[in-house]
């Protein structure tokens, strides 16, 4: 037991919150059940009684510093824990060699938990490796950022990478009613949050459990500064430093809000787009639910007046899923500002409604014989396919034909506006229309 440890076990009440609270069994971590629950690798890897070396890559506060604890826990593993911020090579092999002894001697093993291991350098990831194969120590890294990017190929290969996701305000919501209740939080406090403040305090966190825990510790110092037993929102806002905006992502406010949002883009506002897109993000909106409506935006309501804005949103949306939060921002940002500044045209849009329409009105109406194929020399005699002009032998590219249902020859679905590519698009088809 480190010092820590002992002063915990001496003195609770000296330990933050956020630590008095942290979980001892995998099966009491909440917010990332793909990782913790019964079916998942880990929970199947310690009934094995080993667990992989593996990279834990999240935003902060998900858990991968718990996760590692639970895991060394649940095997008996002689834990050590080293910041790759703090700690050198030197560092490095005492902690290997002492891994080294204990599992000659004593059959302990060791589970080295680096966190930050995206801040070791070359040679500090060089120096694990060989340790990492030959099973000395298993490894759990976390880290912030891409271990693509940023752990050597060598010591990926060699690491199950695990992803976290933002604690979700559902598990958020355990966490905080945990807390309360526990003896380890805050329980003989006799505190309680006001519906109000719950929410303003979910939604500060942003899915980070060990800033809910940090800001409901100061939110109770506070009221109870006060001789209150209720924490309220100006106590959570006054611990995070900040006023929080509240959203309803289920009520009519949720409405209100995306409608600002598409309908800023649609007037080609970039900043009430921005100011409204963002709005829903700082409230703890998801981010994929934003980027969604962007790509149906980007068709509905740009279309081929700028074919490039479906690219920038779905790009956007990979772009976003590939990084994450925060940095995820910036290509949200980027996206919302061309789709609003880019010129408009709901022709598409419009069109796919009036062919629908024909199609319910009109049922499966029989394909013209000279667009069917003849297969066999029975349709090639019955007039399939005969007269069919094929586009490519004409000059252009491009044929006069009747392509529609003879019910429908003469319709026109997609009408193309004199706005941005659009106005090409419309002078080409009217250019084809006029060719004998």
């Amino acid at each position: 037991m480190d010092l820590f440890e002992h002063a915990a076990v001496a003195d609770p009440s000296g330990v933050p919150l956020a630590e008095r609270m942290r979980p001892k069994k995998l099966d009491d971590v909440v917010g990332q059940p793909h990782l913790t629950g019964p079916s998942s690798i880990l929970a199947r890897s310690i009934k094995q009684g080993r667990v992989p070396s593996a990279i834990l890559w999240g935003p902060p506060g998900t858990g991968k510093t718990t996760i590692a604890e639970c895991l060394a826990h649940e095997l008996s593993a002689r834990f050590v824990k080293m910041s790759a911020v703090l700690a050198g090579v030197a560092d490095l092999r005492k902690a290997i060699d002492d891994a080294r002894r204990l599992r000659a001697e004593r059959r302990v093993p060791t589970l080295l938990f680096v966190d930050e291991i995206h801040r070791f350098n070359k040679a500090q990831q060089d120096a694990l490796l060989p340790h990492v194969e030959n099973g000395t120590v298993t490894l759990i890294g976390a880290t912030t950022e891409n271990p693509s990017f940023e752990v050597n190929a060598a010591l990926l290969s060699r690491c199950r990478v695990l992803v976290l996701k933002p604690v979700h305000p559902e598990a958020l919501q355990v966490l905080l009613d945990r807390a309360l209740s526990s003896e380890r939080g805050l329980r003989d406090h006799g505190v309680s949050v006001d519906d109000v403040a719950r929410k303003v305090l979910i939604a500060a966190a942003g899915g980070d459990a060990r800033k809910l825990l940090t800001s409901l510790e100061v939110a109770c110092d506070l009221a109870e500064a006060d001789g209150r037993k209720i924490i309220e929102r100006a106590d959570v806002e006054a611990a995070v430093q900040r006023r929080v905006l509240l959203y309803d992502k289920d009520g009519e406010q949720h409405y209100e809000v995306i409608s600002a949002f598409i309908k800023s883009m649609r007037g080609s506002d970039p900043d009430a787009a921005l100011y409204w897109g963002f709005r829903m993000l700082e409230a703890g909106e998801d981010p994929l639910f934003v980027l969604r409506r962007m790509v149906i935006f980007a068709s509905e309501d740009v279309g081929n007046a700028d074919p490039q804005g479906l690219v920038v949103a779905t790009s956007a949306l990979a772009a976003f899923e590939f990084v994450g939060m925060p940095e995820g921002a910036i290509p949200i940002a980027h996206a919302i500002t061309y789709l609003a500044a880019a010129p408009k045209s709901n022709a598409s849009y419009l069109a796919l409604h009036a062919a629908r329409k024909d199609i319910v009105a009109n049922g499966s109406l029989p394909v013209p014989l000279h667009l069917r194929p003849a297969p066999t020399k029975l349709m090639e005699q019955l007039g399939h396919g005969k007269d069919y002009k094929y586009p490519h032998d004409h000059e252009g590219g491009y044929v006069v034909e009747q392509y529609l249902p003879d019910q429908l020859k003469d319709r026109k679905y997609y009408l193309p506006k004199d706005r941005g590519a659009e106005a090409a698009i419309k002078a080409r088809l009217e250019a084809r229309t006029k060719k004998d």
